[in-house]
């Protein structure tokens, strides 16, 4: 559907529900914002561009903390890096519950690690962090099973003999190949038509939740859920993952050994049986499902899509791609696999993946969040349950941090000497409580691909490097990146 049919359509909602409902009156001291429509919201300050170019424009009038109307719900908007990490790390407490993305909310509705709030998220989130952790450290570390898929992956681009190829799904089997390792003990291969339709649910999920019309559903979703759309697909799409992991969690718990636990699932499965007569029990079969899912999707889609938008970034400019493979050559050599400890003594390389990571920006408005309770901010009284958006790319591209912030730069994360430069300003994975759960995961995983592909080859693409597009295929929950082809060559 185009985008003007889709505001069309919400304007007509909107005057509809108008005549059957009053608009709720928000309480306490909000900070300021555009004055709202009834039910309407903010619509006619919303940019056809999406969320992210509407929201930087009101807030070149109402300064770094300002309120949007969201259809009939305020929402407190943080922008900039002073601002959202006063929130989310001064008061972190506060600013830690989880808000909601509507077309994803009827699968997830408050369950699993990632979208649930209170006790349960409390609970979930302890319990997932020890058990990723024990899991990545036992018998086979994380280090070794990325390693492991690394060199998986340079066999596969060997197999191409420098053919120009569309690099989405390796990247992807790689990442989820990891988090399937932790989650359900197993890895698959690149060929596995199970494995590979997960995949492209995935990739179609990430890219309609980030496309324009899951914007406009996110304004209305109160009325636009009874009408076909995008939503539906994503639901449908989560649903099916979801029956595969109800599958798999049916296969382990009928070969579950008490004594050796293999992975995440049967980890949870123990845990369920431990807790049963518990009455305020959180380790359910629900929040396992919603758990895993949430594990499995944020695994898999954040690293890879980093590692696409990373490896079109060194086609647009091979004299970075050069640069690293000097010092890939410098350190490593070219006769044994990348280890972690090498990451100290290549600040160049490291500042490249650092410089991916904020020019691409992937969750630009960040995950919601809402307020635990009655919460002063900056002299505004922010009302239990109020959502709050933290704007992650405006720290990602904020000035008083970034020289040239819409300028793909290694140097912005290099002192005078060379060496890396840390920055308050880089929140990829997020700050505070609610910060990425497979941070620690997705760094290794950055570092070990990106360097075992460019120890092994160079790079070319079909088209000159002034021509490749840089520009996004979807911007909103999620920023998704051209499709393209790429060349691997065997250095």
């Amino acid at each position: 559907m185009e985008p003007s049919v889709l505001l069309l359509l919400a304007l007509l909602v909107g005057f509809v529900l108008l005549l059957v409902r009053g608009y709720p009156k928000a309480r306490g001291h909000l900070p300021p914002g555009p004055r709202p429509l009834p039910l309407l919201g903010n619509l006619l300050q919303m940019d056809r561009g999406g969320f992210l170019n509407s929201f930087k424009r009101i807030r070149e009038k109402y300064g770094a903390v300002f309120t949007v109307h969201l259809g009939t719900r305020p929402v407190v908007m943080l922008y900039g890096t002073e601002a959202i990490r006063e929130a989310l790390v001064d008061q972190a407490e506060a600013f830690s519950g989880r808000g909601t993305i509507a077309v994803v909310e009827p699968i997830f509705r408050d369950y699993g690690v990632i979208f649930s709030n209170g006790e349960r998220w409390k609970v979930l989130r302890r319990f997932s962090l020890a058990t990723m952790r024990d899991f990545g450290m036992g018998k086979r570390s994380v280090e070794e099973r990325i390693q492991e898929e690394a060199r998986c992956l340079v066999e596969e681009f060997r197999k191409s003999q420098g053919a120009p190829l569309d690099p989405t799904f390796l990247f992807q089997c790689i990442t989820a190949n990891i988090i399937c390792s932790i989650v359900f003990g197993e890895r698959f291969d690149y060929k596995d038509r199970q494995f590979l339709r997960l995949l492209y649910l995935f990739y179609q999920s990430f890219s309609l939740i980030s496309s324009f019309s899951s914007q406009v559903f996110e304004l209305f979703s109160g009325f636009l859920k009874y009408f076909p759309g995008t939503h539906r697909q994503i639901s449908r799409n989560l649903q099916e993952i979801l029956d595969y992991i109800g599958q798999s969690v049916e296969k382990h718990r009928a070969t579950l050994d008490p004594s050796n636990p293999r992975d995440f699932i049967d980890t949870y499965l123990l845990r369920m049986e431990k807790e049963k007569s518990n009455q305020h029990m959180e380790f359910d079969h629900q929040n396992l499902l919603i758990s895993v899912l949430s594990l499995f999707f944020a695994g898999t889609e954040t690293s890879s899509t980093t590692l696409r938008y990373g490896f079109l970034l060194m086609l647009k400019y091979p004299h970075v791609a050069e640069k690293v493979q000097k010092e890939i050559d410098q350190v490593i050599g070219s006769h044994r696999l990348p280890t972690l400890e090498d990451r100290t003594k290549m600040p160049y390389t490291d500042a490249v993946i650092y410089e991916i990571q904020r020019f691409s920006d992937l969750v630009p408005i960040g995950v919601p969040h809402k307020v635990t309770k009655d919460t002063l901010f900056r002299g505004y009284l922010l009302p239990k349950n109020t959502e709050v958006y933290p704007i992650l790319s405006s720290a990602l591209h904020d000035p008083q941090y970034f020289e040239q912030p819409d300028t793909f730069n290694p140097d912005h994360f290099l002192d005078a000497n060379g060496a890396l430069k840390k920055s308050e300003a880089f929140m990829p994975f997020s700050l505070g409580k609610r910060i990425c759960l497979g941070e620690g995961i997705a760094r290794n995983e950055l570092f070990l691909f990106f360097t075992a592909i460019l120890q092994n080859f160079s790079l070319s693409s079909p088209m000159a490097a002034k021509d490749i597009d840089l520009s996004p295929k979807e911007s909103g929950f999620g920023k998704v990146p051209q499709t393209y082809q790429i060349c691997f060559l065997a250095r």
